[in-house]
């Protein structure tokens, strides 16, 4: 997995006097862990303006960033003062009590915040949001014509549409998708299951209940798609799926909602793919509701640093989270600022929301469930377990984690 460090500690050195005065921040130490995608690389730069003599911003923005964020804010001080984090990432970080409430820096500073933005967990503010994301179909709407089919709405109308492009050799992958083992794959069979009306646990507890019929169908419906993607399907992230689709070897996907300013900035792209992309709603799975999980993106700020930097970080944030700044990046993400301009890159996801997609589960419990399945699940896919005991080793795996944590006895 592709490693990046996006480092924002030299803009210290040039910006001073202007920025300073901006932020409004007297001195402190703001320092960012993130994932690595164009929208977040676009609010650290935001953030960045706010370093002075006094005042030192750095970000480290990587796809490493969920193996990184426990242990590197348990540390006291943390290495990291702003963690930068999705309704599933965040959970981890709740659990063992390593990010701090915002309610008094909300109320000193987030004035300009719009309340939907405040995620409150028992009164307390423990993240503001920031963007909305969403996996969402992407399709070559010349390619579908070509082959005289009709973009899919359901995963039978997915199936059909692939196998009529490969029989007319119409493009080297029909179906692209991040199927890559572990978080990636977790993540596909959360979509398809709780997109088949399936329940994670059993009623209101943490026991694990993905080993049944609906499981079984969503593992089935999943490898359907397999024969149109690339052999090396299980190794696949948004990375690889991104460029193949801007090499114009993809006619259909379903990706990250923020990757699809990426994709429409005709920056590298093959000729005949931008003009042709078109962005829907995910697919639909034997239920009403599109197949995927809506996630929010925000920043929450580690409970290990000192006041002053928890102020500095917050008012940083603060300063990057502007509407200016989610103009000039308007096409980069989904925004949830105030004032932010809609466009054409957040059709897809808008699509999904509107037509019911319902969030991912923010529960305790639920990272060591999705890190079960995407362990777990692979076997099922090379053939050497069927549906019914790869889910069983998910589940078991899941319950000995889940004692272990105290979720279950």
């Amino acid at each position: 997995m592709r490693l990046t460090t996006f480092a924002l500690a030299g803009f210290s050195l040039c910006l001073t006097g202007q920025a300073f005065a901006e932020c409004g921040i007297e001195s402190g130490s703001v320092r960012i862990l993130s994932n690595d995608f164009p929208a977040l690389r676009a609010v650290e730069t935001a953030a960045a303006e706010c370093a002075s003599d006094s005042v030192t911003v750095t970000a480290n923005a990587t796809t490493e960033h969920k193996n990184l964020q426990v242990p590197a804010l348990t540390t006291n001080p943390a290495e990291y003062s702003v963690a930068i984090v999705a309704n599933g990432s965040i959970v981890p970080l709740l659990n063992e009590g390593l990010v701090r409430p915002l309610n008094e820096l909300v109320e000193q500073y987030g004035q300009d915040l719009d309340p939907s933005q405040l995620i409150t967990i028992d009164g307390n503010i423990m993240a503001v949001a920031f963007m909305a994301n969403a996996q969402h179909l992407y399709y070559r709407a010349d390619l579908l014509e070509e082959a005289g089919v009709e973009p899919p709405t359901s995963y039978e109308e997915v199936v059909a549409a692939a196998q009529a492009i490969k029989d007319a050799g119409l493009s080297e992958i029909q179906w692209a998708g991040t199927f890559g083992a572990g978080y990636d794959l977790g993540q596909e069979f959360i979509n398809m299951y709780l997109g088949m009306g399936g329940g994670l646990f059993d009623g209101g507890s943490a026991t694990a209940s993905v080993n049944n019929e609906t499981g079984v169908a969503a593992l089935e419906q999943l490898k359907a798609l397999t024969p149109f993607m690339i052999p090396e399907y299980l190794s696949t992230d948004a990375n690889t799926v991104q460029a193949d689709w801007e090499a114009g070897r993809t006619a259909m996907m379903v990706l990250w909602g923020s990757r699809a300013a990426g994709i429409l900035d005709d920056t590298g792209a093959a000729e005949g793919v931008v003009e042709n992309t078109r962005l829907a709603a995910a697919p639909t799975a034997g239920g009403t509701a599109p197949a995927t999980t809506l996630f929010w993106d925000g920043f929450t700020i580690a409970k290990n640093v000192s006041d002053e930097d928890a102020e500095a970080s917050f008012r940083a944030m603060m300063h990057a989270l502007s509407t200016d700044m989610a103009n000039a990046n308007a096409e980069a993400a989904t925004w949830l600022i105030p004032g932010a301009t809609e466009t054409d890159a957040s059709i897809g996801t808008k699509a999904s929301a509107n037509a019911g997609a319902i969030a991912y589960p923010m529960l305790p419990q639920m990272s060591l469930l999705h890190t079960a399945l995407g362990a777990e699940l692979p076997q099922f896919f090379q053939g050497s377990k069927s549906a019914e005991e790869a889910l069983a080793d998910a589940e078991a795996a899941y319950t000995a984690a889940a004692r272990q944590a105290g979720y279950l006895q």
